[in-house]
């Protein structure tokens, strides 16, 4: 606990229904006392419903920004001011900068998910990526990748309202960058399979493996998972979820979401301070390299 804590410090919020789970309020604490910048993260339990009101509360008590997590990453935009180009692309937002009044919305989702690969030495550049999910973290995740120079992503998600948001922000990607982005359902196990057999990487970008899905996976049938694929989780909490227990067993390279949410939230850092975060410092304080 920081005890030089006086009135010239700001707050910086995480807004998210559930919350208490997440690692970020420790992990931008102790970057914030090791980089000595004014700031405090607190986390706040902010669902769907009282998302509007809790944007106007920033606003009034004049937080310099907020992290936003699910399920809010594509409603909160209607509340801002501006939207960065990956955002009005991805429909997704995950980080408010508050300056002087004007909500800003980012999205670090996907260069957090691109960081981690990279740092763990994983080429995806001119391959494919096969996502689990289209909402706010999976969009994000695809639009990045896109951008990235990734050559091939397929998407599956249930049939709901994301599933024709989704397909809407494909038609741009196709239309924008180099990379082929397909749609699929997730009730296509067939398809599913082939898929992920012609894939360098699965992601998962659900939150089923985490409370209150603790123990399930979307994927039932471990031989869909092949030795050469590399599978990835955006939860880390659990550290090893049900999808990574299972890839593991068959032989898989596994990539818990503990990277993603390092390397996203050092984008946040930088986005309110100005300032580079040192990740490795967090790493070892947090115990992140064992």
């Amino acid at each position: 606990m920081r005890s030089n804590i006086d009135g010239n410090f700001l707050l910086i919020g995480l807004m998210a229904y559930p919350i208490r789970h997440s690692l970020s309020p420790q992990m931008q604490n102790t970057l914030y006392a090791k980089m000595n910048v004014p700031y405090v993260y607190l986390a706040f339990e902010v669902n769907q419903e009282k998302l509007p009101d809790a944007i106007k509360g920033l606003r009034a008590l004049g937080l310099r920004g907020s992290a936003v997590s699910m399920p809010n990453k594509q409603l909160v935009c209607q509340y801002l001011d501006k939207l960065t180009p990956a955002v009005e692309m991805s429909g997704a937002c995950n980080t408010i900068s508050n300056d002087n009044g004007v909500l800003t919305g980012y999205n670090t989702d996907g260069m957090g998910y691109m960081r981690m690969l990279k740092e763990a030495n994983i080429d995806v550049i001119g391959k494919k990526i096969t996502i689990l999910g289209a909402g706010g973290a999976g969009t994000a995740i695809a639009v990045q990748a896109a951008l990235d120079g990734v050559k091939e992503i397929t998407i599956f998600n249930q049939k709901d309202d994301c599933y024709t948001k989704i397909e809407a922000v494909a038609k741009k990607l196709n239309q924008n960058t180099q990379c082929h982005v397909r749609v699929i359902d997730l009730a296509d196990n067939k398809q599913l399979r082939q898929e992920i057999a012609t894939s360098t990487v699965l992601c998962n970008a659900t939150g089923v493996g985490m409370k209150p899905l603790e123990g399930q996976s979307l994927i039932t049938d471990p031989t869909m998972l092949h030795s050469d694929l590399i599978v990835t989780d955006c939860i880390y909490c659990p550290r090893k979820t049900k999808l990574l227990e299972m890839a593991e067993q068959q032989g898989c390279k596994t990539l818990n979401g503990i990277g993603m949410m390092l390397w996203q939230g050092a984008a946040q850092i930088k986005i309110w301070t100005g300032e580079e975060a040192p990740i490795e410092y967090v790493k070892e304080k947090m115990g992140f390299n064992d």
